[in-house]
């Protein structure tokens, strides 16, 4: 930690001082201001990404190299949260000079030191940078990936030490709890709320304002706070990073409600598999309690508000908001008819809260910038910005925030730097497997819940996989209804039953068994689904498979009238054969197939039995010289 906070409990004035002698090196840290009178810092990733890459054994280079150099003592090594640019770690930024390195190891960490830092000058093969039309070289901040972006709720993301409350504190942290608890009143904060135009980040977009407005009217004299970081689509990573890397702005924001509703209690609900999150929040939560920021009578106020970590066990259905407020009260995590909703009669029957990761951390940038400042960005309907995990075939794999409205176009292009390869761009799978498909004919439509509705998908908590033409949209729609029908709690027939016939059709469709009329049945199938479905997680089963037949309808008609899949990815549909030309007669693929169906002598042409071959792709995968052929 940067700086040893007192061991009493703090009041407004510490505050306002630790504040105001870090907040120097802070801001240089974040770029938002020259800051020649900041120490020299070595920031390192240590979001999970990087630490996968080894960023920690990084660290421990650094430290090591500053120890043996001249700069010991006077260079501090900073171990922060995710920078964003997940593809390029380990990395490790120098402040307060702004330069940015990349695919950092041990030896890279030695030259940082020894080149940068004593020598003054950069290290070029290892600098962050990018090439741009007219020859210009961009570094830093300046790359597009990061240029493009506007961070709100990853404001502290690889800023601050992740559980450093004096860090955080430096970054105004706690500042909007302190207004709310001297300044403000609870109708003035639900009003700027909803002025933002601030709606839930987990999915549904419900406006923020107005839910806290329901609980605060809600009758009864104890509510709860409830923090959804169930977070459970495949690819996704938002909430987890946000977890990770600033969870004092999540405890923050989960108390200013409190206040505002009469909440005295709140729960981090986060799953399992995220250890690191729930390390980091579990010390960021000892550090308020010990500073007097949550427990009794904080800050001198007479308010009393506590959150506790409820760990779930992973079960995707449970980041829906009534199935997990039963996992909560110790139940099982199954979906309940609405009305009631939570805001009336949530855990354990009082009126209660949720939001999920990303919504807690946008709530004190409001309070401090005001809602006017939030609702000029974004478009009319869907204000501010969004955090998106971008993931598939892209070159900048990571996390970003980007103003609502802007086109999927600038995301993959110009942030995500192009599909690897020169391969085609074809769609965008947005919202998990609740959500659907964009193609690449409305890449300019601008992101934001309406537009992505119109076009069959979701925005959902932030997913946003990127597909090249060598996907085939089929097997997409099959594998995201096989991870649901995995999900599915089983407790309505429309989902129970309903997502295992939309499988099973298209598992007809991938292996060329379907006729036309199985597509017809497929797409009628979905819309009941949607219609009759409990929850959120019926409802939204099908939009893949909508959305793709929407979108592409052409890739089905050549899976059922052809028996041909265009992408060349369904290997039943595939005829593998042996080309005479590259083939060396090595008998590896005869080795390799299961069936018997590949036969030759060394070192001669190899054939394939087609009534043997069971299509498998076995002797694809290790063919040496690309004789063997799948068309």
């Amino acid at each position: 930690m940067s700086e040893t906070l007192p061991a009493t409990t703090l009041d407004r004035g510490a505050l306002a001082a630790l504040r105001l002698r870090l907040a120097a090196p802070l801001r240089a840290r974040a770029g938002e201001a020259d800051a020649p009178q900041a120490p020299r810092e070595l920031l390192v990733c240590a979001g999970g990404a990087c630490i996968s890459c080894h960023s920690v054994a990084v660290a421990d280079a650094l430290e090591t190299a500053v120890a043996a150099s001249r700069l010991a003592g006077q260079v501090r090594v900073v171990r922060v949260g995710c920078m964003g640019l997940c593809e390029a770690g380990p990395l490790v930024v120098v402040s307060p000079d702004g330069v940015y390195y990349q695919k950092v190891d041990g030896d890279g960490a030695r030259r940082i030191v020894e080149q940068h830092l004593v020598g003054g000058q950069v290290v070029r093969e290892l600098e962050l940078a990018a090439e741009v039309p007219g020859g210009e070289r961009l570094t830093g901040r300046r790359v597009p990936f990061f240029a493009q972006q506007v961070k709100i709720a990853l404001r502290n993301c690889g800023v601050i030490e992740p559980t450093s409350l004096a860090e955080y504190v430096a970054r105004d942290g706690y500042l909007a709890l302190e207004r709310v608890l001297f300044e403000l009143d609870a109708d003035a904060v639900i009003d700027a709320m909803k002025r933002s135009g601030l709606r839930g980040r987990g999915g549904a977009g419900f406006p923020t304002g107005m839910k806290w407005q329901f609980v605060r009217e809600a009758p009864g004299d104890e509510k709860f706070i409830v923090c959804n970081g169930d977070e459970g689509d495949p690819g996704a990573f938002m909430d987890r990073s946000l977890l990770e890397g600033d969870p004092h702005s999540i405890i923050e924001g989960m108390a200013i409600a409190g206040r505002v509703v009469g909440a005295r209690q709140g729960f981090v609900y986060v799953r399992a598999e995220y250890p690191l999150a729930i390390e980091r929040l579990g010390q960021a939560l000892a550090a308020a309690r010990a500073a007097g920021l949550l427990g009794r009578h904080i800050l001198g106020s007479g308010f009393d508000f506590d959150i506790e970590i409820r760990i779930g066990a992973g079960a995707f259905v449970c980041g829906e908001e009534t199935a997990l407020l039963r996992s909560i009260e110790g139940k099982r995590g199954t979906p309940q008819p609405r009305p009631p909703f939570p805001a009336q009669q949530g855990l354990w029957g009082k009126p209660t809260l949720i939001n999920n990761v990303e919504t807690w951390a946008g709530v004190s940038p409001i309070i401090l910038r005001g809602a006017a400042w939030f609702a000029a960005i974004g478009t009319a309907r869907s204000k501010g910005t969004k955090v998106f995990a971008l993931a598939g075939a892209i070159r900048n794999t990571g996390l970003v925030e980007v103003p609502m409205g802007i086109s999927l176009r600038t995301i993959v292009e110009e942030i995500g730097g192009g599909i690897p390869g020169g391969r085609a761009f074809k769609a965008a799978q947005s919202g998990g497997p609740s959500g659907g498909c964009v193609p690449a004919a409305a890449a300019d439509v601008p992101i934001d819940y309406e537009s992505l509705q119109e076009l069959g998908s979701i925005m959902g908590s932030g997913g946003l996989i990127i597909l090249d033409d060598r996907t085939c949209m089929v097997e997409l729609a099959r594998f995201f209804v096989e991870f649901l029908v995995e999900e599915s709690c089983g407790k309505c027939p429309p989902c129970r039953i309903g997502t295992r016939v939309m499988l099973n059709l298209l598992e007809k469709i991938t292996k060329g068994e379907a006729g036309p009329a199985d597509l017809d049945t497929l797409e009628s199938l979905g819309r009941h689904i949607q219609r009759t479905s409990l929850c959120g997680l019926g409802q939204t089963a099908p939009n893949a498979v909508l959305s793709t037949l929407r979108h592409f309808r052409t890739e089905y008609d050549a899976h059922v009238g052809e028996g041909r899949c265009p992408a060349g990815q369904c290997k039943a549909l595939l005829t593998y054969t042996i080309a005479a030309e590259p083939c060396s007669g090595c008998a590896l693929c005869a080795k390799a197939c299961p069936s018997g169906a590949i036969t030759g002598e060394i070192k001669h042409v190899h054939t394939i039995n087609q009534d043997l071959c069971i299509h498998c792709g076995a002797c694809l995968s290790v063919c040496p010289t690309d004789a063997v052929q799948a068309v």
